[in-house]
């Protein structure tokens, strides 16, 4: 590179590369690698200056016959922008300018006002003569006001004029930091202001700048950033991200939102964060199932791929992993009571109980979610624990009789050397309490809304008494597997060092919008902790979610059929296209579907493995920590969204609003899974909660 010049990329320009074919972007890459080592105008490429571009500093690179490389070049940076086949690449750079923003001091892809306003405002006034016209909602916002949120401004009249259809349109045109603080504002929130560029500083180097261009120090650095150029959080982060990953906190903490908003990419550079500026730190990325975690696995390895010392010192294991992995060192390899035998103990148990109101699934879930969960060894443990989440009250009689059945249970599993899933874990944390030495130095839980309270109480064991010991990432509306209960009781106290992120970046506002309705706006964790989703933004929009019943599964197949043909035409590949369904009955409809549209499908099992060249068919479940530019949800009937069941298997009335609960979240989890598209289907008579979708 020539000497003194940096050479930076842009977020546009990584959105753009993913848009192009595989062998386009390989072009493109090389067409990169080759100006970061001579960035100068006459190094023998085909560089030219855009004439009409109102930004002098524009230039266009030949990649080839067709395809335009757009660049931003000064004497002291080379930007790359853009790239496109050659008219489009064009349009963007006639359309932008590369400014200082007055007031933040962070440098800005602006798009030009005019463009917009030839296109976009007939589009976005919409008449209704009908109703009394509203004041729109940022109208009495001042041009200082608007600037301190890095508002452009010639686009400062345009923000106040628009009313609220419009916004959700004008936000698209913004920059990042100006489009999020406007979103929030036209929702009742007060943004913080953007903070300013301390003299001498670059405008590069403001935090809203650092989200969308980042410096490449080498070529090894660009080629990682350009490896899969649809992930831009291996680059780019949200400033409100970076300060969560570069905190320091004095004890747990936790990094709580909405599906979409960038929690497990938080948790990803928090772990690799702490591994990288502690140079002999051992640090643990950890979830709650092997899927999931070695989903992770496969997202450190393209966030650290070129820096193995790091990799060395940052382990990525499912809870359950690294724990059988410390009991088998600690203790010797575990003889497990699978669920089947436990279940055969408390029935057999339970045969001398003569109290009609314990039946047997109710005994079965005492033991489950009480007895086990929390290791109760005595009757005095039993006769004083509180019961959350449990609304049968039980007399201290009724206790006793109940504490007689888990008693020989207990004996049971002793006498042939068993041992259940939770006692594992208590052991471990006993050990480590005991020894007070970890073997890990922080630890990293993403998804921590289904970690147990056996998985909880290990984790605490091993980290919650050090400073930045514990960080968690986790959403209280995608809780599918675990019963509620208090994180304080067992020493991870959060209060003050909790954080809830309001952007959503994956998901469109429309399709956002739809699946909140599935669930309250505010959730609260047994310890008071609440999560307030009413201000979650989505930073694009898309077309409206569609949501249909029909009579026959055959009607049905054949419509979500037409729907996957239909987002082929628009341009979606097969592989960001996917149909969930509840469980695995159910795949074969999705199947189906899929074989009527003429498009070649995979369903995915525990190891998550996506193909390019395939639409993906799977249940709710493994939907978790995926996403798709286009999803149909199917099969969502009566009987099996809930799961009937589910519902004739409660033990109590506890147990059948936690079902009930657990399968919206269930469904939220399938409808978030979609950027652009969504469609939600069902078989008359639906699924009770399709009603709820269409609010």
């Amino acid at each position: 590179m020539t000497v003194g010049m940096e050479f930076r990329i842009s977020d546009t320009f990584i959105d753009s590369l993913a848009k192009l074919t595989g062998g386009e972007q390989k072009a493109v890459k090389t067409t990169a690698f080759d100006l970061q080592l001579n960035p100068s105008s006459n190094s023998g490429m085909q560089m030219h200056r855009i004439e009409r571009a109102k930004d002098r500093g524009f230039w266009s690179v030949r990649v080839n016959d067709d395809i335009r490389l757009i660049v931003h070049k000064t004497d002291e940076c080379l930007l790359l922008c853009y790239v496109d086949h050659h008219d489009p690449a064009y349009r963007c750079a006639e359309q932008r300018k590369l400014e200082v923003h007055p007031s933040t001091g962070a440098a800005q892809l602006v798009e030009l006002r005019t463009t917009v306003r030839e296109i976009s405002i007939p589009r976005l006034v919409v008449e209704k003569p009908e109703q009394p016209s509203k004041r729109p909602p940022l109208s009495d916002l001042s041009d200082d006001q608007l600037l301190s949120y890095g508002v452009p401004e010639e686009w400062l009249d345009l923000v106040r004029e628009a009313d609220e259809d419009a916004l959700l349109e004008l936000v698209e045109h913004l920059p990042g930091e100006a489009a999020e603080a406007v979103l929030d504002l036209a929702t009742g929130g007060v943004p913080s202001a953007a903070p300013a560029v301390a003299a001498g500083i670059s405008s590069y180097e403001h935090p809203d700048a650092q989200r969308r261009f980042r410096a490449m120090a080498d070529t090894a650095e660009l080629e990682r950033a350009l490896e899969c150029p649809w992930e831009k959080w291996i680059v780019f982060l949200h400033p409100t991200q970076r300060q969560l990953v570069e905190m320091d906190y004095s004890g747990p903490a936790r990094v709580s939102g909405s599906a979409g908003t960038g929690k497990t990419v938080v948790a990803l550079h928090r772990a690799v964060f702490l591994a990288r500026s502690r140079p002999d730190a051992r640090v643990l990325l950890t979830t709650f199932s092997d899927a999931l975690a070695n989903a992770l696995q496969a997202k450190v390895a393209r966030l650290i791929s070129n820096e193995p010392r790091v990799r060395e010192r940052l382990e990525v294991h499912s809870v359950d992993a690294i724990g059988y992995r410390l009991y088998e060192a600690h203790f010797g390899r575990p003889n497990l009571a699978s669920p089947q035998v436990i279940e055969r103990y408390v029935a057999e148990a339970a045969q001398g109980v003569r109290d009609s109101r314990f039946s047997q699934r109710f005994v079965l879930t005492e033991w489950r979610d009480v007895i086990d969960a929390w290791q109760l060894e005595t009757w005095e443990d039993y006769k004083d624990v509180v019961r959350l989440g449990r609304r049968t009250r039980l007399s201290e009689n009724q206790r006793a009789l109940l504490w007689s059945v888990f008693e020989t249970v207990k004996s049971r599993l002793r006498a042939d050397n068993l041992v259940t899933h939770s006692e594992i874990f208590a052991r471990l944390a006993r050990h480590f309490e005991e020894n007070q030495r970890s073997p890990l130095d922080y630890i990293v839980v993403d998804e921590a809304q289904d970690v147990s309270v056996a998985q909880l109480r290990f984790l605490a064991a091993l980290g919650a008494g050090r400073r930045n010991g514990l960080f968690f990432a986790g959403d209280l509306g995608q809780r599918i597997f675990q019963q509620p209960f208090s994180w304080k009781a067992l020493g991870v106290d959060i209060r003050g060092r909790s954080k809830t992120l309001r952007v959503n970046y994956r998901t469109s506002h429309q399709i956002r919008r739809q699946a909140d309705r599935l669930l309250a706006p505010q959730l609260s964790d047994v310890d008071g902790n609440v999560e307030d989703r009413r201000r979650t933004v989505s930073v694009f929009n898309g077309p409206e979610p569609v949501t249909k019943v029909f009579e026959t599964a055959k009607a049905e197949s054949a419509a979500v059929a037409r729907w996957l043909t239909e987002r082929v035409s628009d341009g979606v590949s097969a592989g960001e296209l996917a149909v969930f369904v509840r469980s695995s009955a159910e795949v074969d409809r999705a199947c189906a579907a899929a074989m009527e549209a003429g498009i070649h499908y995979k369903v995915l099992d525990e190891s998550l493995a996506i193909s390019s060249d395939c639409l993906s068919i799977g249940t709710m479940h493994l939907a978790k920590g995926l996403e798709f530019r286009a999803v149909a949800v199917a099969a969502c009937d009566d009987e099996i969204v809930p799961l009937q069941e589910r519902i004739e298997s409660a033990g109590d009335e506890s147990d059948l609003e936690e079902v009930y609960s657990t399968e919206r979240h269930l469904l939220y989890v399938a409808c978030t899974r979609a950027r652009d598209h969504l469609l939600v289907t069902g078989v008359y008579p639906a699924s009770e909660f399709l009603d709820d979708l269409e609010v």
